[in-house]
This record gives C-alpha cells, sequence and structure tokens, in this order.
C-alpha cells in the first residue's frame, strides 16, 4: 500500500482492488464509461487518490466506493478490501437486486435430458406455426 499524494492510475487501482480480474479490462471499463470518479467519467491514466468517490459498475453490480488506501500491486483478496469502503446504500442496493435474480431464476427448472426424436419434432413443428 502506498500513502503518497501523487496517487495510482485509476486502471491500476482497480485492478489492484480486484473489481477486475486484469488491468486491460479495467482499462476497458473505465474507457465505456462503467467507472467514474467523482461523479464524472474519467480516463484510465487519471490518479486516483484517498478520499475520492468512485462508482463501478460491473456486468449487473453497481459499487459506490470511497478509496481509502492505494496500492499499485495487486495481492490477497484480504488487502485489496481494505483499500476502499463501500457505502451502506450501495451495498443493500446489490444484495436486493441480487436476491430479486434468484427469485426469478427460481421458477425455471432445466430440462433432464436433452429431447429425443419425437420432441425435437414437436419443437421444430411448434416454431414453424408462426411462419404460416
Amino acid at each position: 500500500m502506498e500513502n503518497g499524494n501523487d496517487g495510482v492510475r485509476l486502471d491500476v487501482w482497480l485492478w489492484a482492488a480486484r473489481f477486475f480480474k486484469t488491468r486491460a479490462l479495467a482499462r476497458q471499463a473505465v474507457d465505456t464509461g462503467k467507472v467514474e470518479l467523482g461523479g464524472q467519467r474519467a480516463k484510465p491514466s487519471r490518479n486516483v487518490r484517498a478520499g475520492d468517490a468512485l462508482r463501478v459498475t460491473r456486468l449487473e453490480e453497481r459499487f459506490e466506493i470511497e478509496v481509502l488506501a492505494l496500492a499499485a500491486m495487486r495481492g490477497p483478496a484480504s488487502a485489496a478490501q481494505l483499500l476502499y469502503r463501500e457505502s451502506e446504500a450501495s451495498r443493500l442496493a446489490r444484495e436486493q437486486a441480487r436476491a430479486q435474480r434468484a427469485a426469478e431464476r427460481a421458477g425455471y427448472h432445466p430440462p433432464e435430458h436433452k429431447p429425443d426424436k419425437r420432441a425435437r419434432r414437436l419443437i421444430r413443428a411448434l416454431g414453424d406455426l408462426d411462419a404460416s
């Protein structure tokens, strides 16, 4: 962990804090606007300093965090969690979204096996109903 005032590149910090698996993915997320620094889009080379507010969107999850410490090297997950603090509202919103996605999937039961020849014919026939 660094304690200097010069800061660390945004894409490097996101990688070190384990928000993205590779630095290239972190850079791509910043370039595509999935990371905001202080409420504004930032470039990957922008320096992050302790106390900065970040909003990170990763797949279906959105994190609103405050930078507590800087790191230019990726370490263990336990060390990465000490680099930032997530807001309580952000954590609750992520948990609610996760619970909602789980509830939506709860009614789906995948088939136990592949359809046989007769079932495939029926599936094809049902698909052709829209064509007529």
